[in-house]
Parts: C-alpha cells; sequence; structure tokens
C-alpha cells in the first residue's frame, strides 16, 4: 500500500463526510453533495495524477451493489405487475428518445451512424442518481417512481442490443486514424486502460448468434437456480465458523461472481445483480445479505458520484461553454418532453407525470461506458465523444438540482390541488376523524364498536376506493383546509383526532384548530418524539407518538420473557411510562426547534446537565419494584 493511495483515498472520505452533510442540511440531498465534493476536488485528483475516468469504471460496482439491495427488496410478484411498465413504456421511452436525439444530431450536421449512437448514449438514465434519491426521498413506491424505476430496468437491458449495434456503425475514416495511431478512448487513453495485454473473458465473442443466446439464458438460468437453491446451504455452511466477517465475504463474493458471469455473457451486470436480488428475495437470509452489502455499497456509491464531479474537464466546457450547456439543458428539456407524453399515454397523473419525467431526464453512467465504446469501435470521433462526456457529466450534475423543482414547486402545487370535489357531509357527529390510514382506521373501528360514528375525512382517492369496498363510509377531502372543517362540523364537535401521516400537516392543523376553535379537545398523532415537542408548543396537550404504545407493549413481553410475571412487567412499564411523561413536559418547555442540536442550545444544555441524574433516579424505581 503506496502513500499515493492513502492520499487519494483519504481526498476521496474528506470530500465526502464534508460536502454530503452540508448539502443534506440545505436540503440538496447526498447525491449532489457527492457531485459538489467531486467537483471541488478535481484540481486536487489532477494534480496528484489520478485516473478519474479509471476510478469512476471501478466504482460503478456501486451501482451493481445497489440494483441487488433493490432486488431484494422487490417481490417476484411485484416485478412481474410491472412487466407491461418495463417492456412497454421502457421501450418505447428507448426508441422515441433515439429516434428524436438521433433527428437532431442530424440537424448538427452528424452522420447518421453516428446520430444514431448519440442516440443510444443520451437516451440512457442514472440508475444510481435517480433510484438512490428516490430511496432517500420515499418516493419508489410511487406511481411516478414505479414508472421511472420500470423504465431504467428496460435501458439497462437496451444496453446490450446497443453494444452488438455499435460496431456496425463503424466510419471508414475513423478505422483508417485509429489503425494509424491505435484505438484511443474517448478521455485520450488506449482502449487497454491496463495498458497491455489483459485476459479476455467474453464468452461470447466470436459465437455465432444462436450460440450467444444459449450461453446467456444458461447464465440467467444459473443465477435464479443458485440464488433460489444455493444461497441458504452456503449461509449455513457459512455460518458454522460463527465469524461475521465470513458473513460479509460471502455476500460480497456473491455479488461480484454475479456481475462477473454477466459481464461473461455480455449482460449489464447490474442488470443480473437486481435479478438475482429479486430470486433471493423470499430468502431467510435476504436481511442478512441486505445488511452486510448496505454499507459498502453507499461508500462505493458515493465515491462514483464524486468521480462523476470530478471527471468534468473545465477546459474543454470553457472552450465551449455556450454550446455545452445549450446541448446538455436541450437534452434535458428534450427528454423531459418525451417522459411527459408516454406518461400521459401510460395514464400518470399530476405530481407523478412529473417525477417521472424529471427524474429520467438526465443521461447515465452507462452513457461514459457507451462513449469509450464508440471511440474504440471507430464510431464517434474523438471531439465529437469529449463534448458528449460533458454533456452526461452536467446532465448528472444537474439531477439533483431537477428533484429540488419537483419537492419545492411541482409536488406542492399538486398537493393542494384535489383530483376531484370534496364530498358534501350531512351527517353531524361529535368526534371528527382526519385521516383513515393504518392509525386512524383503528380508531374509527374502536369508536363505531362503541356505536360512536365519527366524520372521517380522508385525502387519498385510492383509500377511499378500497375501503368502500368493505362498505367503510369515509369522506373524500383535505382535512388540512379551513372550508372543509366547518362542513364536517368543528363549530358544534368536541373532540378532532389529526391521523394524518404528514408530519408538518399534523402540526399545522393543530395549531390552526388550537388558535380558530379553542373549545375542542384535539388528538393529535406524533410522529417521533420531537414532533411531540412542535405539537406541544401549538398548544396540543393529547399528543400520542405513533410507535410509542407498541414499544411499550415490547417491552413489557421481554420483561415476560425474562422470567417476571405480568403484573410485575406491567408495573415496571408504568414507571418508565411515569417518568418519560414527566420528563417529556420538562423537555417541552425548553424545546428550540431552530437551534435544537447546537453546543450551546438551552434543550441540549438542559439534557447534558440533568441526563445522568434523571438515569440514576428511574434505575432507582425501577430496582425499587424488582425488589421482593
Amino acid at each position: 500500500m503506496t502513500a499515493d493511495f492513502l492520499l487519494i483515498m483519504f481526498v476521496l472520505f474528506l470530500a465526502g463526510i464534508v460536502a454530503v452533510p452540508l448539502a443534506t442540511r440545505c436540503g440538496l440531498g447526498s447525491v449532489l453533495g457527492y457531485l459538489i465534493a467531486g467537483v471541488i476536488i478535481s484540481p486536487i485528483l489532477t494534480l496528484i495524477g489520478v485516473d478519474v475516468i479509471g476510478l469512476q469504471h471501478l466504482t460503478e460496482f456501486g451501482v451493481v451493489m445497489m440494483l441487488f439491495v433493490i432486488g431484494l427488496e422487490m417481490q417476484p410478484k411485484v416485478l412481474w405487475d410491472m412487466r407491461s411498465r418495463i417492456f412497454l413504456l421502457g421501450g418505447l421511452q428507448v426508441g422515441v428518445t433515439v429516434l428524436v436525439i438521433m433527428a437532431v444530431a442530424m440537424m448538427f450536421g452528424q452522420p447518421w451512424s453516428v446520430a444514431l449512437a448519440i442516440g443510444f448514449i443520451l437516451v440512457l438514465s442514472s440508475t444510481a442518481i435517480v433510484t438512490q434519491t428516490f430511496n432517500e426521498k420515499g418516493l419508489m413506491r410511487s406511481d411516478g417512481g414505479q414508472a421511472g424505476f420500470s423504465v431504467l430496468l428496460f435501458q439497462d437491458i437496451a444496453v446490450i442490443p446497443m453494444m452488438a449495434v455499435i460496431p456496425l456503425l463503424v466510419l471508414p475514416e475513423l478505422v483508417d486514424g485509429f489503425a494509424a495511431g491505435g484505438a484511443a478512448g474517448a478521455d485520450g487513453s488506449s482502449a487497454d486502460s491496463h495498458g497491455g495485454s489483459s485476459l479476455n473473458l467474453n464468452l461470447v465473442e466470436g459465437l455465432p448468434a444462436w450460440q450467444a443466446a444459449l450461453a446467456i439464458v444458461a447464465a440467467v438460468g444459473f443465477v435464479i437456480v443458485a440464488g433460489r437453491y444455493l444461497t441458504g446451504p452456503v449461509f449455513r455452511y457459512v455460518a458454522r465458523a460463527n465469524l461475521r466477517e465470513l458473513f460479509v465475504s460471502t455476500a460480497l463474493m456473491m455479488v461480484v461472481g454475479i456481475a462477473l458471469l454477466m459481464t461473461m455473457v455480455g449482460l449489464s451486470p447490474a442488470l443480473g445483480t437486481f435479478l438475482a436480488g429479486v430470486v433471493m428475495a423470499n430468502s431467510q437470509y435476504r436481511h442478512e445479505l441486505e445488511s452486510n452489502i448496505a454499507p459498502f455499497k453507499g461508500i462505493v456509491l458515493g465515491i462514483f458520484f464524486i468521480t462523476v464531479g470530478a471527471s468534468i474537464n473545465f477546459t474543454l466546457l470553457a472552450d465551449n461553454v455556450v454550446l455545452i450547456v445549450g446541448l446538455t439543458l436541450g437534452l434535458i428539456v428534450l427528454k423531459c418532453l418525451v417522459m411527459l407524453v408516454l406518461g400521459y399515454f401510460f395514464k400518470l397523473s399530476g405530481a407523478d407525470r412529473w417525477l417521472f419525467a424529471l427524474a429520467l431526464a438526465q443521461a447515465g453512467e452507462f452513457g461514459f461506458v457507451l462513449v469509450s465504446f464508440t471511440v474504440a469501435s471507430s464510431v464517434v470521433p474523438s471531439p465529437v465523444a469529449d463534448i458528449l462526456l460533458l454533456v452526461v457529466a452536467l446532465s448528472m450534475l444537474l439531477t439533483p438540482a431537477l428533484f429540488i423543482v419537483y419537492d419545492k414547486v411541482i409536488a406542492p402545487r399538486y398537493s393542494t390541488i384535489q383530483s376531484r370535489d370534496a364530498d358534501e357531509i350531512s351527517t353531524e357527529s361529535k368526534v371528527i376523524i382526519a385521516g383513515h390510514g393504518r392509525f386512524g382506521g383503528i380508531i374509527n373501528r374502536t369508536l363505531q364498536a362503541a356505536d360512536i360514528h365519527p366524520n372521517v375525512v380522508d385525502y387519498s382517492s385510492e383509500q377511499l376506493e378500497i375501503l368502500s369496498n368493505f362498505g367503510i363510509s369515509v369522506y373524500y377531502g383535505d382535512a388540512t383546509r379551513a372550508d372543509l372543517l366547518t362542513a364536517a362540523g368543528i363549530e358544534s364537535a368536541d373532540v378532532l383526532v389529526i391521523a394524518i401521516d404528514d408530519k408538518q400537516a399534523i402540526t399545522g392543523l393543530a395549531r390552526y384548530v388550537m388558535e380558530h376553535h379553542p373549545h375542542i379537545h384535539v388528538v393529535a398523532r406524533a410522529v417521533d418524539r420531537m414532533h411531540v415537542y412542535d405539537l406541544w408548543s401549538v398548544g396540543c396537550r393529547d399528543i400520542i407518538r405513533e410507535t410509542y404504545d407498541s414499544s411499550i407493549r415490547a417491552a413489557r413481553s421481554t420483561f415476560e420473557a425474562l422470567g417476571h410475571s405480568r403484573e410485575k412487567a406491567t408495573r415496571l412499564i408504568g414507571v418508565f411510562e411515569e417518568f418519560d411523561r414527566n420528563n417529556m413536559r420538562k423537555l417541552a418547555a425548553v424545546y428550540d426547534s431552530e437551534n435544537l442540536y447546537s453546543e450551546d442550545s438551552s434543550y441540549t444544555r438542559y439534557v447534558r446537565e440533568n441526563r445522568q441524574e434523571w438515569e440514576l433516579e428511574l434505575k432507582a424505581q425501577m430496582k425499587k419494584e424488582l425488589t421482593p
């Protein structure tokens, strides 16, 4: 291990730990933080002679691990249900976008073969950035997120025929140049990044088409069978050593092995590992695999994003700034328009259609691979390839900004526009329940059993359709609106139960009701401990933490499992609840949401000064109950 290597790793890790917390604190997300870190340290990496493109290809393995983890979280049935979106929506997106980009490139004077290759390069979106951001923001399960993920899967599949077609687009004049000077990569380096001969592990190269297809089918079949039947025996064998590092090594070995096999038969390694993850989704070792892979995935993926930011050629960008920025923005607008049209025909509406369009409007990491491949295949001239590399990198750099536009502009606009008119509420009740999900639904059922019929209002039309199938009556509407509260009978009601699942909306509704309808007793759902303080600060005093009671019951069951009687376990839990309730009141009095975790905040000082005393007091009370 050399000092050069240690210096490079130190610079990469330092850039990440400085930039990412700052970016997330500013609401920019971790991906943009890594990209900005790459831009900032680019001169340092150049100064110490780092091959950024080579490092980028190495860290693309983070994408492979990410797809494996996503596959583990997706049941095969869910994937099967998505098949029409994957192949129909994904196929149309790739086909239509390639043709449009090809037409634009030909308008700029490029031959049709070069224009088609450019279309292949730019049609692909960034699996790494999009899926990472979807997961961070909880958008993967939305209609727009599912549609976007389906298209990304098809794009991974489409890379295979693209790489088969590209060598057929060869330009004779480029072949002469490459024969004279050697096949230079898009960055001016030799096509063989390792310099010298390397082991050829491509098993299908030179085979007839039917034999290559048979090899691909056999490889995919092996992955399915091995994932289904070999995972258990392998992990049981490793478990006998009782060493956690062996579990980690085994999980990494599986991912690396699958990626290698897919590469050897000419398939996308990310697609192969995703398939393996789906197959293993029902395995009893699924969570073991996921927990072992996730830390490595995060580290390698973070370095990959840093290399994307560092790969920007600022000299070339400065010389052609208008052209390159114009091409980048033009690509984003063009792809966004295609996605919006396709989203319309595939019944995506409102914010979901915009999420689908904005999320996939960039070029992707596989674009770097295809650029190098097209240059090595004598298809795209090096000057054009250099510009394409910048367009791909800049479009990826701008993607987090597109998500910010979605979060700050698009989503709020559609969240305040109802997809249908609110229901007319004709019944009167002393109880109003805002929200009928897993929290409000139980409250409603309990009251109904006691012959109390509340007015229940929910804003999810899909939820209401499901409830109506079971004969459950719920009104459609946004309970945070003053006019709908009035229609629900807030003036004559005695109790309002706030059971919606948006933290800010809960606090806002509680504040409004406490100010304008002080006669109402408000029972508010709290998402976490800090949310309790927020609700307390607006005057709400009946606050229920959504997971608190279930956690308390789990603690009581733990005491019982340790041999204590139900009565003693209940008394112990009672001691803790009383202590926690009193403590919450004290902390709520010094809570400051704007300056919560700073060292000099009143909240932090109060906890620091009293924590040890509280712990001793609670232990003393518990010990008293435990003493016979």
